[in-house]
Parts: structure tokens; sequence; C-alpha cells
């Protein structure tokens, strides 16, 4: 099968469905609609072959095409199925659908049978679907092997201390490993998102005849299990006009890139001179042609600007969808930039995956950063309530003021005699506050692992969560490798039917 096809005679190439339209198409119209629409088709090449195949073994079991038609039918579906050289796509023909019928019609008297009972936008309809169920289960692998990837990460470097950030200001010590295990847990939350759009996306379209069904029987549930569909989508006008399941794929594909999108972004920042925290491995990075002592992490901002992508489609395709119940024009870009956008996700995810894989974590940095900051105050202020007896307001208010007076040091330039002093200046309270009371409130490592709580920083609450993420990653791979060879098993078996019964 060849790309588009340049206009030639009009007469040879547009295929005339009925009598209804008695002059063919202005030369505008098939060089910039029907072009653009057969450009976002391409890729439903296959699907919908395999639909058409379907439908035509459903046809001859239920006796609605004769036999040896059928036969001849389904031997000119399996020729073209191979994208023979003589298949020339050509707008002047109209869709993919119409290109197809074509090259049937000048081949086979049988093609006359492929349309029963069914719209050709049932058929591109099908298709779409068939495209969509694999790459979505494609997307789901890349994220569980993307999710893999940030378990291993936080599970080396969940010793490996840093400030972590709020306003882009050091707030409270915390480590690499916890730090990114922040980010699977949307990864996961997308997971199960995308296990309901899968849910919704196997259900089959096949037989509703545009609106309401056909008087010529479709065997709907039949043609559902060749394809290898979980059963029917139930209401045949739904079935052919359903808008909200494109809304809910590229609703995910916008939560998923801008996890990600945050996750680069913060990259970005702490791979640069004043954070140092990282360092991208040079296949993820990119020179400057003028200033020699740059590496750009180039990949971080190919992640991002893909999220800016998917917010403006969300948008696209959003309000295609906020048109009467029965217009194809909510299609019509659909087809081709939202498969093409689940792609795209998969390659993106797969990116990050490797990023994250290969970039080192500098830790005598995120040491020195916490070191020479004030990300124990909170710590400091939550010793002076449990050792010292103030509440919590009276013990913000005493470090909030000794951090504004001691800006430029760090805060273990602080003794017990300056606390005492300053609280009994700023609050008129005396307390009483020993040298090691002080000193394990400023202890890195015991900032660290007394945080045992569920979600925190210690060791035990780390393990449970690596423990229970690796669980979870592991179940939908499996899952969707499961699914994703199913899929391919039904459509070999729908095809070695096919074969065998053309060539009885």
């Amino acid at each position: 099968m060849t790309a588009l096809h340049p206009a030639e005679s009009l007469q040879q190439h547009v295929l005339e469905i009925g009598a209804r339209l008695k002059g063919p198409p202005s030369d505008l119209l098939v060089n910039s609609v029907f072009a653009s629409e057969l450009a976002q088709q391409l890729h439903l090449f296959d699907a919908l072959g395999v639909t058409d195949i379907a439908q035509a073994l459903v046809a001859l079991e239920l006796r609605t095409i004769p036999e040896t038609e059928g036969r001849a039918l389904l031997g000119a579906l399996l020729e073209l199925q191979k994208k023979p050289d003589d298949f020339v796509l050509n707008p002047e023909r109209g869709d993919i659908y119409t290109n197809r019928e074509a090259w049937l019609t000048e081949r086979s008297v049988a093609a006359g049978w492929l349309g029963a009972g069914r719209a050709r936008r049932e058929a591109i309809t099908t298709a779409f679907v068939l495209v969509m169920r694999k790459a979505v289960l494609d997307y789901q692998l890349a994220l569980t092997a993307l999710g893999d990837v940030m378990v291993e990460q936080a599970m080396i470097n969940r010793l490996s201390v840093m400030p972590d950030y709020t306003y882009l200001q050091a707030a409270q010590p915390t480590t690499f490993g916890h730090y990114l295990l922040s980010f699977a847990y949307p990864l996961l939350r997308d997971l199960e998102r995308l296990d309901l759009l899968f849910g919704q996306l196997n259900r089959c379209p096949v037989g509703c005849g545009s609106t309401n069904g056909s008087l010529i029987p479709q065997g709907r549930q039949q043609a559902a299990q060749l394809l290898g569909f979980a059963g029917v989508i139930e209401h045949a006008r739904d079935a052919m006009w359903q808008a909200d399941v494109c809304i809910n794929c590229v609703s995910i594909l916008n939560t998923g890139s801008i996890t990600l999108s945050r996750l680069a972004e913060d990259l970005q920042i702490f791979s640069t001179q004043e954070f140092g925290l990282i360092e991208l491995d040079d296949r993820h990075a990119r020179a400057s042609k003028i200033m020699p002592q740059k590496k750009n992490p180039f990949a971080l901002t190919h992640v991002r600007a893909f999220a800016n992508k998917m917010i403006g489609l969300s948008a696209t395709v959003t309000a295609s969808s906020r048109t009467p119940s029965g217009q194809p024009d909510n299609r019509l870009l659909i087809y081709g930039e939202l498969p093409e956008a689940v792609r795209q996700a998969t390659e993106v995810s797969e990116l990050m995956a490797e990023v994250l894989e290969h970039l080192r974590f500098k830790a005598d940095r995120g040491r020195q950063l916490i070191e020479s900051g004030w990300t124990l105050a909170t710590d400091l202020a939550e010793t002076l309530v449990l050792e010292c007896g103030l509440d919590f307001r009276a013990a913000h208010q005493l470090v909030g003021f000794l951090a504004g007076e001691f800006q430029q040091y760090s805060v273990s330039v602080l003794s017990p005699e300056i606390i005492i002093a300053a609280c009994e200046q700023r609050l008129g309270r005396r307390i009483e506050l020993s040298r090691a009371q002080l000193e394990k409130a400023l202890d890195l490592l015991h900032a660290i692992e007394s945080r045992r709580e569920v979600g925190g920083t210690s060791m035990s609450s780390m393990e449970a969560m690596l423990n229970a993420c690796s669980a979870q990653f592991t179940r939908y791979r499996e899952q969707a490798l499961i699914l994703r060879t199913y899929l391919e098993d039904k459509e070999e078996e729908l095809l070695r039917l096919a074969e065998a019964l053309a060539t009885r």
C-alpha cells in the first residue's frame, strides 16, 4: 500500500455509492477536506480489514450472503490485507473505506455484499476502537515499565538525603528515593483509569447500522467474539456516536503527561548549577552550539513539551465532541490524532524511564544543601513541643525568629543557651533544653528515620510503599500482557478461519 495518490482522472477514481449525487465533488473539497480526512485514517487500514473480514465471516454463518460470493469476498479482503502494490489511496475516492471498496469492486463482483446493513462510519468506528484498544495496552505496559524504574531508583536512593522543596525553597529533609516514589502513585492512578478505559473500548460497535441496527441480521455477538471483544455496546445508536470515551482517553493522556512534566521540570531545576543535585546521562542531553560549557537536559524539555501538546489536544477532543449527537465531524481529526497521541505518550513514558535509569544523584550535594540551610527548622519546633511543653504556635514563632536572626548561617549554629534566651525574650517563658535534646532534633538521619507513620521517610515506611508499588505495577503489567497476547491470538485465529473458508 502506498501513501496518498495525487489526483488523476476523476471519472476513473470516483466511487459512486447510490445515485443521490449527480455530480462529482469539487477539486478544492477533494484536495483539502477529503485528503485531510484520508490522512487521519491511514493507520486504520489493517484494523478496517480485520473488521470487514469478521463481518464477512458472520454474514456467511448467518447466510445473509450467498456462499460463493461470500468466499470470493473473503478472498479479495485477504488479498487487500496484504497491502498490494496496486492499492493506491486517492482522496478522489473519498475516505479509507470507499478507497478500499473501490479496489475490491474492481476485482470482484462480490464486493457489492460488503456493506450490507452497515454504514461506512460503523466500519471505521470499529477499526478505530480496535486500534485504540491495542494502543491503550501498549501505553499501560510503558507506564508499568516506568513505574518499575521509579521503584528501583527509589530503593537505591532511599538513604540519599536532600532538601524537599516547596515554592522552590528548601523546606524539610527528605531522600531522593522518597521524592521519586511520590510520582509512582499518580502513575498507578492512571493505570487504574486506563483499566476502566480499556473496559469501555472492549465493547464492540459492530452491527449498529449507524443508528438503530438493520433489517439484515448482523450477528453482533458473533462479530464481537471473532474480534476479541468482551461483548457489544448495548445501544446501537450509542455504539455509533460515543463521545465520552474519547474524552476519557485524552483526559488520561493529560493527567499522565502532566505528572511526567512535573517530574521533568523538577529534574531540570535539580540539574542546574545552582541546585546541582542530579546529572543526566549524556545520551539524554544536547550541547549548545555557542556556549561550550552547557549540557542542556533536552530529553526533559521534550517531556514537558508533550504535556503542552496534550493540554491542547484535550481542548480539541472535547470541543469536537460538543456537537449534535449524530455528527461525524467530531471524529474526523480524532481518528488520527488520538491514537497517535497514545503512541507518543507511550514513547514519552519510555524516554522518562530511560532518563531515570541513567541519571546520577549527587549525594554529597544533597547533604551539603541540608546542612547549609534551615531544613531542620520544623524538627526543632516539634522538639520544643515534645520536650519543652511549648504549644506549636509558640514553638513555630520562636524558631521563625531564630531563622530570621541567623539567616546567613545554618541551623547548626544554635545552642541550647541561644534558644532558651530567645524563648524568654520573645515569649516571656523559661524552658529547659539539653544539648542532647538539641543534637537529636538537628540530627539529619534521625529526622529521616523518625517519620515512621504511613507515607513517611523511615526505612520501614519506605519498604512498605516500595513493595506495594512494585506489586501493583507487576499486576498491571501481567494483565496488559495477557490481554495484548489474547488480542493478537484472536486476530491470527480470525485470519486463519477466513483463509480456510476462502480456499475451501
